[in-house]
């Protein structure tokens, strides 16, 4: 007795339910995916650049400025040497000191070279005040080195601006 399957309603054959699922479900939409990977992609790039502006751009930079401009070289004005008698401490002694100026530039050489009578007037009253045991140690002659800067950066006239003197180097200093 052969009888006939039964047939069973679950029971969907797999050729009709793939042409049925393609034909029966809505397509969805690719919105999303293209939207959620736009706002990836500017995420990054945003980071990326923000990483290269912090740090590739500054240094580099900073690097092309120093090769631009080099150093300039030191400027030098040579003061002829000065001769003083010290405050009396132990009897009568006398400074002979010779030194350099650096300044800034040309300009300024030429500038203390046109009022060097007014320099050289400061310095030797500045001399004049000092006494011999303040000059002979280290300290005292780097304090020396200070004041000599400061009364050559004093300026010539009520309206001229200081000068440009940024070093003192003695080339002879002899206390007797």
């Amino acid at each position: 007795m052969a009888t006939a399957p039964k047939a069973n309603p679950k029971v969907v054959p797999i050729a009709e339910t793939a042409a049925g699922a393609d034909a029966d479900a809505p397509k969805k939409s690719k919105k999303k995916l293209f939207l959620l990977l736009g706002i990836v992609l500017v995420l990054l790039g945003g980071g990326v650049g923000a990483a290269w502006y912090f740090m590739g751009s500054k240094p580099e930079a900073a690097a092309d400025a120093h090769k631009a401009a080099p150093p300039k070289p030191p400027v030098f004005v040579n003061m002829e040497p000065f001769t003083v008698n010290l405050q009396h401490e132990n009897g009568d002694q006398y400074l002979q000191v010779a030194f350099t100026l650096q300044v800034a530039d040309e300009a300024q050489v030429e500038l203390l070279k046109l009022y060097m009578p007014l320099i050289r007037s400061r310095i030797l009253l500045l001399l004049s005040t000092k006494k011999p045991s303040e000059l002979a140690t280290e300290e005292g002659k780097k304090k020396l080195q200070d004041e000599i800067i400061a009364k050559a950066k004093q300026p010539f006239t009520p309206q001229s601006p200081p000068q440009a003197v940024t070093g003192v180097f003695f080339t002879s200093f002899v206390i007797q």
